[in-house]
């Protein structure tokens, strides 16, 4: 395994005036950096790409599904806008040399609704047919798209892995799998290591190692032991990756509800996160 942290630890949106976060993240004994897509047009992905090679960094990278990216939309032109966003995105991974694109990519963050059946029945069957159509540029590009359940505070479709399951079989595409985020699992699953054994072999395609808070990882009351005893019965050997966020970045921060510093500092985070993930998923 190896371990990695987005960069919305400390940026929203990441640019490429950014780029000096590489060597950090590489001198703080991280493998992956993750790059959280808010904007394409504003990252020089060429010089990005550079950049990862000089540092010897691998890259990930993660959606930023705001509301107008959402390929369930009952409006033609939002569905639109969210599957362009996703064939953009898997663009850019192949640019950068990142074989991952992932985050809840069935609907935007923060649609949380009462609707009915049918209602739902149509959201998911659009979000079928574009996951279908999106998985033909992937599969050509070499792109695994992870799916990410969120939280009910910050989705209504996804939840829980098995719904992301469910989804992914009717969309029946290899270029799925599933993208665990333990902070949406803390509050959603009966036992995140019960639902990493239930996946099983092959399944699951990203891993988000995020404190019950978002704060650092191992000063919470995770079950860290059986997550990482869990991710290795599976044979999992994909990244295992910090996501927080920045009380600094508005809009972000407003999405994943950061109303206080989560560490005394951000590269505080960071650095206590890599010593512990290295020594609980990499030993």
């Amino acid at each position: 395994m190896r371990i990695g942290i987005n960069t919305w630890v400390w940026v929203s949106p990441f640019r490429s005036e950014n780029f000096n976060l590489l060597p950090k993240v590489k001198e703080m004994g991280y493998d992956v950096i993750e790059i959280a897509l808010d904007d394409a047009s504003i990252i020089d992905a060429r010089l990005l790409k550079k950049m990862l090679d000089d540092n010897g960094l691998e890259a990930t990278v993660c959606g930023a599904f705001g509301p107008s990216r959402d390929i369930s939309h009952e409006d033609p032109a939002i569905r639109k806008i969210g599957k362009d966003y996703i064939l953009e995105g898997i663009r850019f991974a192949e640019k950068i040399g990142s074989n991952l694109f992932s985050g809840p990519v069935y609907s935007s963050v923060g649609k949380t609704r009462m609707i009915s059946e049918d209602q739902k029945k149509r959201e998911w069957q659009w979000c079928v047919e574009n996951l279908r159509d999106i998985s033909k540029t992937a599969q050509a590009s070499g792109i695994t798209i992870g799916v990410e359940p969120l939280n009910r505070f910050e989705s209504d479709m996804i939840n829980l892995v098995d719904q992301a399951v469910t989804l992914i079989h009717d969309v029946n595409s290899p270029v799925y799998k599933i993208h665990i985020d333990t902070f949406h699992g803390n509050i959603e699953e009966k036992s995140i290591p019960a639902t990493i054994r239930k996946l099983g072999k092959g399944m699951l395609g990203h891993f988000h190692a995020c404190e019950n808070d978002r704060g650092t990882p191992g000063t919470g009351h995770q079950d860290w032991a059986g997550i990482s005893s869990a991710l290795k019965d599976i044979e999992y050997n994909g990244v295992v990756v910090i996501e927080s966020f920045t009380p600094g970045a508005v809009e972000i921060a407003k999405a994943a509800s950061i109303w206080r510093p989560l560490a005394p500092s951000q590269d505080e985070l960071a650095r206590e996160g890599a010593k512990f993930l290295r020594k609980t998923f990499c030993n």
